[in-house]
């Protein structure tokens, strides 16, 4: 993501300065979910309750994405984007039509088959990042999961992967949730388990509510103060302090763009949850929802963003470029440029990105 922004560095200055002078862009990120159907069972996620399924059809697909500009980057996630036997044939429109520099797609790694199929038949000269969520060793992930095959099926899309990656031109990494204190313990197990495969390992912690995989639409749930993060479950402080100078640590091993990144959302999330709120100076970009990044849900809905899934249009019975300037998304991006601002990784890592404000520890000195 970071490497795909910066490799069009003249457009992407001047997209950047619009951004942080409050100017109305293109999209240059795209998140498209593809499907709210899920495989699994997750504690933390409410996608797989959803009813009334209506996930556009492949020519649909094709219709949006041939109207849409080019993105630096497109990420397919879900639910469970696996689920979708036409996968393979969404990310090859969005490679046809959005000419990314990258894309990435997030999965639970249960149908191993499936994703080695797409790894192995989507056009090779576009780098494909694979996101396997394991939050755990075996009983830990299987509970969090809620399915008995996470794990094993999880591990099986690991193994298969990374004897693929030099090949087929992919990048693999795992993302484990933290979702209570005995998440920090299995942190340290997953860093034994993973480093001899040489495979990323990143964590994201739990945050109690998402607009966006609730069972209810147009739902605001967003922070309402700055530095506001209220955790899925509860860890004691000392826990945490500990958990974050270990992911910092282990940062050092990692290539330099995803240390960058990483180590903005750690310094944030580790400002949100420790010290006192009432004299914290937190990091918080300016959010560029429905700017430079855009969402559009199953269906063709275009969300605000994670914490606000109240909708300005649909891609499916409008032209996007008559929802780009329609008076429902410019009352949400007023309330974008109003709002307190989150911390869930896919909303400030786009917006750290295309604000700069990713690069200021560079510019003041700091790794």
């Amino acid at each position: 993501m970071i490497l795909s922004a910066l490799r069009r560095f003249p457009g992407f200055v001047a997209h950047s300065y619009q951004v942080r002078n409050g100017q109305d862009v293109l999209p240059r990120l795209l998140t498209y979910t593809v499907t709210f159907r899920c495989n699994a069972r997750c504690i933390m996620c409410d996608s797989w309750k959803m009813q009334g399924h209506n996930d556009l059809q492949i020519d649909q697909i094709e219709s949006i994405f041939k109207q849409l500009p080019p993105m630096d980057g497109v990420r397919l996630t879900g639910g469970e984007p696996f689920v979708r036997t036409d996968l393979l044939e969404i990310t090859n429109l969005a490679i046809r039509y959005l000419k990314p520099l990258g894309v990435h797609i997030t999965t639970n790694g249960f149908l191993t088959d499936r994703i080695v199929d797409l790894c192995t038949q989507r056009p090779r000269k576009v780098p494909l990042q694979i996101m396997v969520s394991l939050d755990g060793l075996k009983d830990k992930h299987n509970h969090i999961r809620g399915s008995s095959i996470a794990f094993p099926n999880a591990m099986k899309t690991i193994e298969s992967l990374v004897k693929l990656r030099k090949k087929w031109n992919l990048d693999i990494a795992v993302n484990q949730t933290i979702v209570d204190q005995e998440g920090i313990e299995q942190y340290q197990l997953l860093q034994s388990l993973l480093k001899p495969m040489r495979v990323r390992h990143q964590m994201v912690m739990a945050y109690d509510t998402s607009a966006t995989y609730s069972v209810e639409r147009n739902k605001d749930v967003a922070p309402k103060q700055v530095g506001q993060f209220a955790m899925f479950g509860q860890i004691p402080h000392g826990e945490l302090e500990s958990l974050f100078a270990n992911v910092q640590r282990d940062l050092r091993q990692i290539p330099w763009w995803a240390r960058l990144a990483k180590s903005y959302y750690i310094r944030g999330i580790a400002e949100r949850l420790l010290g006192d709120p009432g004299t914290k100076k937190y990091t918080n970009p300016s959010c560029v929802a429905l700017n430079s990044h855009l969402r559009i849900f199953p269906n063709g809905d275009v969300p605000t963003c994670q914490f606000n899934s109240n909708i300005v249009g649909n891609l499916k019975e409008m032209a996007f470029s008559e929802l780009w300037r329609c008076d429902q998304i410019q009352s949400q991006r007023d309330w974008v440029r109003k709002c307190p601002g989150c911390w869930a990784e896919c909303e400030v890592l786009p917006s750290a990105i295309y604000s700069l404000d990713l690069l200021k520890p560079i510019a003041a000195g700091r790794p």
